[in-house]
């Protein structure tokens, strides 16, 4: 490659700062939780032990009023839902390292977040009505089972990072270009150049439609909406345990899919958050760097973002514990 390349593509590299800076602030963030984690999850065990007291008066007064105290169990839960939400989990690391380092719809994102909540809430109702209603085995045995749906979560995210990880390295693949020619789409431009849309110089800037869909392809979106949701919700097995115990086991049904849907909102404001600092940092770079510096850069948070979960999921699965005491799982 000329000199003039060489400097070319050094100044590629420079123009993806917004990017890199993306990356930085995303690696800085794991830091950040890794390093308050246990923090963390003292206050949030703490915490959710005082709104299960609070959901669980509810529930007793339903049992003796249903009519009356059925709506206030809804509407708590749907707010527990929402708090709880706010609190470390496995899910919310899961949805918002893929969105900061993958090209997605917003409507794809919404749907992602809903279908994972969803999936969360139905698997601890399925789980407790399995084990406790069609079995009728012990509440041990419920935790049991609910661990290991809780460790099988945890390969998901490791196998959805490998995936992940996969694409992104055949991506950059392709990006190599062959011996004495020209990376695909690398173009000379003048110094006064400026990138943008319509700027005519036959490189793409974002990715298309056809890109963004392939981004969460049915593979990805199953192996992400699995990862997150198959793991029961602690808070909705408490509920449906004691409403099984109390005799009203439909209205812990219901206060368990309540719960699901203000865990929903709650995590897709978070997606809402993160997809737009990256559309952010992609307006930024788009009007100075050339196509494939960007493509590269963009592989390549894909790449770091793979990384990310599959370290992730190792460490909580190798950190996973069946119960704290009282009953509560150590993760949100």
């Amino acid at each position: 490659m000329s000199v003039e390349g060489v400097q070319t593509s050094r100044a590629g590299w420079k123009s993806l700062w917004p990017l890199w800076a993306l990356l930085v602030l995303l690696l800085a963030g794991a830091g950040a939780v890794w390093w308050y984690w246990p923090q963390l999850l003292w206050h949030s065990v703490n915490w959710q032990r005082s709104l299960h007291q609070e959901l669980v008066g509810i529930l007793q007064r339903v049992a003796e009023q249903p009519r009356q105290a059925g709506i206030a169990l809804l509407g708590f839960s749907l707010l527990y839902g929402i708090l709880h939400a706010l609190g470390p989990g496995h899910g919310k690391v899961v949805i918002a390292t893929f969105l900061a380092t993958h090209p997605t719809r917003l409507k794809t994102s919404l749907q992602l977040t809903l279908a994972a909540a969803v999936v969360q809430g139905l698997v601890a109702v399925a789980l407790v009505t399995l084990m406790l209603v069609v079995l009728q085995t012990t509440s041990r045995q419920l935790h049991l089972s609910s661990f290991w749906l809780e460790k099988g979560s945890y390969l998901l995210v490791i196998g959805l990072g490998g995936w992940l990880c996969w694409r992104a390295l055949r991506q950059l693949m392709r990006l190599r270009p062959a011996d004495g020619a020209a990376p695909p789409g690398y173009q000379l431009h003048s110094a006064g150049h400026q990138h943008h849309a319509h700027c005519g110089c036959g490189h793409q800037h974002l990715p298309d439609n056809r890109q963004l869909a392939r981004a969460t392809g049915w593979k990805t979106s199953l192996l992400l909406v699995l990862s997150m949701g198959m793991r029961p919700c602690s808070g909705a097995i408490m509920m449906l345990l004691f409403a099984r115990v109390i005799g009203v086991y439909g209205w812990g049904v219901a206060s368990a899919l309540a719960m699901a849907l203000g865990t929903a909102l709650t995590v897709s404001a978070m997606a809402l958050l993160v997809q737009s600092s990256r559309a952010l940092a992609l307006r930024l770079n788009r009007r100075a760097a050339p196509a494939l510096w960007q493509r590269v850069a963009l592989h390549s948070l894909a790449l770091a973002g793979g990384t990310l979960l599959m370290v992730g999921g190792v460490i909580l699965w190798l950190s996973a514990q069946p119960v704290v005491s009282g009953g509560l799982r150590a993760l949100g």
